[in-house]
């Protein structure tokens, strides 16, 4: 069954919307905008930084990915820092099986999203960063860093980045892809089985304990922050093409 939203049952978040336009109708709406902060037009305001930032949230297996790939390709690689919450999720080292089966790893609290958003700043800032590199398979970092440089446009990708504050105000163009749960389970089950290591039993029961009740208390709930909503993620060409116009129409004043 669709757990979509009445802001999605009642076509306020076509993809053919405008950020501005979309903005506009939840404001109407009066459903949980942040009181017009980051609202596009006013984007570059006296003293705000000449780096646009865009978050790209919505629950596993949505697309997420796709949809950021997807503006790094057409944006272009070289103009653009890519940072993924994944990245940051809490060194595990030495926790026991036993512990790690029974971590939540869909909770904020699982992510530092304080690092996070630290590097975003410096991104901001014109500083590179080092990013963590996470090993799913034993739950620890690697010790290692990947090295981002300061770019004119910072894509940040991540389930629970409009869920955090200290994450969601550093947004200028905050987009969220919606793509049913069936659909999301089956892909989140192919990855982890593939690329994480995980067994089917793992997997599924990993969903019912904490994926779905933390998507119901907080992927979904973050939807409302969203200046647009994207259906069928890096499949929908519309609304990648209102995306990328909007962040050339961003960078060609300064010149990137």
């Amino acid at each position: 069954m669709s757990t979509r939203s009445p802001l999605e049952a009642g076509g306020s978040a076509s993809p053919g919307l405008t950020p501005e336009a979309h903005t506009n109708a939840q404001t109407a709406r009066g459903e949980g905008y942040d009181g017009g902060r980051t609202t596009l037009h006013a984007l570059r305001g006296g003293g705000m930084s000449d780096v646009v930032v865009l978050g790209v949230a919505g629950g596993t297996g949505s697309g997420k990915t796709t949809v950021a790939d997807a503006i790094v390709a057409r944006i272009g690689a070289d103009r653009i820092a890519f940072l993924q919450h994944d990245s940051y999720y809490r060194d595990l080292a030495g926790w026991s099986r036993e512990e790690l089966l029974h971590h939540n790893f869909d909770h904020p609290d699982a992510l530092e999203s304080q690092l996070l958003a630290d590097h975003v700043r410096d991104l901001k800032a014109h500083r590179a960063v080092e990013v963590p590199i996470y090993d799913f398979t034993v739950h620890a970092r690697t010790g290692r860093t990947r090295r981002v440089e300061p770019r004119g446009v910072v894509l940040v990708e991540g389930i629970l980045i409009f869920v955090e504050p200290v994450l969601r105000e550093l947004f200028d163009i905050k987009i969220f892809v919606d793509t049913d749960a069936d659909l999301r389970f089956i892909r989140r089950l192919r990855r982890d089985l593939t690329e994480r290591g995980r067994t089917v039993e793992n997997v599924i029961g990993q969903y019912l304990e904490t994926v779905r009740p933390m998507h119901l208390e907080f992927v979904e709930p973050s939807k409302r922050w969203a200046d647009l909503i994207i259906p069928e993620g890096g499949f929908n060409a519309v609304a990648l093409d209102v995306v990328c116009a909007r962040v050339e129409a961003l960078l060609q004043p300064q010149g990137v």
